[in-house]
Parts: C-alpha cells; structure tokens; sequence
C-alpha cells in the first residue's frame, strides 16, 4: 500500500513581538521626526560662529578647553570633551552620546560605542571600541576590580571617543577657530595684571607641593621673565593635575644632584676656619669701647 509523502512543513519566519514592534516603530519615528525639524530649523552659519566666539572669550571654557600629559619624553595636547560639547551645542542640530553595550567579566573587558550625529545634513560618525578592564600605571598593566575604577575608565575612554566622533562632523575651520579663541583668552586672563597672574599660578602650584622652582625649570625662565602663554601652558597643566590625567612628579620632576654636586656640598662643609693670613682683620688693631686709640 503506497502512502502519500507528506509535503515538508512551512518554516516559520521570525516572530516579532509586539513590544519590540513598537519600539523599532518608535525608533524611525524619532529619527525622520529629527531630521525633517532639523531641515525646517537649519543652522544660521553667523549665529553659530557668534554663539563659538562669545562661549570661547569666556574663561570658564577656555579653562578646560585643553588636556596635557606627558608621553614618550614629549607632550601631548589637544582638545578637551568639554570643548567638544561646547562646539556640538553651538554649531548647531548634532546630537550625540556614548554607551556600554555590553561588559564581559570573563574577559575583562567592555564593549563600548560613542556616536555623533549632524541631524541637518544626516551625516552620523559612529565608534565600536573595547576597553580592558585595566590600566597603565607604573610602567606596567594593572588590572581592574573595583566596579567604579572599570566604570570611571569606561567613562574616560568613552569621552575620547565621543570627543572624536563631534569633531568628525564639525567643520575643520569652525573647531580651528575656536581653539584659537580659547588660547588668547588664557593668555589674556581674566582682566588681571601678569604679575597677579604669575602669584597666582604660584601659590596654586604650591598647594601641590611644586615649588617657584620647580616652575621655573619647567619653563625655563625666571618667573620675572613669565608671559601670558605661560600662564595659559601652567594653567592647562593644573587643570590635566585636577582631573588626575597627569601626576604632579612626572610633569614637574625634582632636581637631580650630581656626583659633583655633592662632592662640592661636602668640601665646602668640611673647611676650616680662615687663618688669620686670610682673615681680612688679622694684623689689625681693633679699638677698645671708650677708648680713643687702638690698644
């Protein structure tokens, strides 16, 4: 008796649920919602660069517009976040953010994506990085356990991704601009003399233990001899020292003493008294209180 073969069962397409539904419907409508605002609302290039030139003359920004540390026997410098976010804000119709989308503790790392978005033009600059749950310190690679130390490294490295994804979507001129702005404004200062400036950058560092010295090697001048660049380069320095990207002996050394140096501290502790051939008053008759004459 023959059998019908019985024809193979329909595979079954991905169920959807109706939250994830809603959501992914939610996500589009949020997406054409901001672009066709941000086309109806374009930027006014003069009101942009207006708003970056009024922000940029202020010290609150300029104060923290730059980051310095050492590296390699050099230095690095460039841009801080915060400057970056002041940029987004007054250019104008960029959305941006960063996120952990996913920790491995197994591995010990993070998954991690910072992303900007110039809503105007629909031009979006998105990073997918991995953050080891470590640090360099020490000359060596030290791992993480507290669950703050991982979350505070995952911030910091999420800041510097964030900050090159908004640079990536603002004009090169407009970012140049700016950091030229906020450089003459730390050399101008806050409207007070050099010399008030100079004892102010002095009596900051030496509630970190750096003294006048110390600065002086640093700049390799005498502080008499200070400009406003060089209160603007002490002040970037202070600010990298406050948020811990820098440590104060790496950036302002202690003098080393040579050989020499001691050998020469030495003698000249271990000399005698001068002898009375070189004592510029042997020889020499000292008068007497009352006395009219020598004795």
């Amino acid at each position: 008796m023959n059998f019908p073969a019985q024809a193979p069962a329909p595979t079954s397409t991905d169920r959807i649920g109706q939250s994830t539904a809603v959501e992914q419907s939610r996500a589009v409508a949020e997406v054409q919602a901001a672009i066709y605002v941000a086309r109806q609302f374009p930027r006014e290039i003069g009101r942009s660069r207006n708003a970056m030139q009024s922000a940029c003359a202020s010290m609150a920004l300029a104060g923290k517009a730059f980051y310095r540390f050492p590296r390699a026997g050099g230095a690095v410098e460039g841009s801080t976040i915060h400057l970056a976010k002041t940029l987004a804000q007054t250019w104008g119709n960029i959305q941006y953010g960063v996120s952990e989308m996913r920790r491995d503790d197994s591995y010990r790392q993070s998954e991690m994506q910072a992303w900007a978005w110039d809503v105007e033009a629909n031009t979006r600059h998105v990073l997918t990085f991995i953050v080891p749950h470590a640090k360099f310190a020490g000359g060596k690679v030290k791992a993480l356990e507290d669950l703050r130390d991982i979350y505070e490294n995952n911030a910091n490295n999420g800041a510097r991704r964030l900050r090159e994804a908004i640079f990536a979507v603002i004009p090169d001129w407009f970012i140049e601009e700016a950091e030229e702005l906020c450089r003459e404004t730390l050399n101008k200062g806050d409207g007070k003399p050099l010399e008030q400036r100079i004892e102010g950058a002095i009596q900051v560092f030496a509630g970190l233990g750096v003294t006048a010295d110390r600065l002086e090697q640093k700049l390799g001048r005498k502080r008499d001899q200070w400009t406003g660049a060089d209160i603007a380069q002490l002040l970037i320095t202070h600010k990298s020292i406050q948020r811990r990207e820098i440590a104060v002996d790496d950036e302002f050394p202690q003098a080393r003493i040579t050989a020499a140096e001691i050998k020469g501290n030495a003698s000249r502790g271990t000399q005698s008294t001068p002898t009375p051939d070189d004592d510029p008053w042997a020889g020499q008759q000292v008068a007497q209180p009352g006395s009219g004459k020598p004795q």
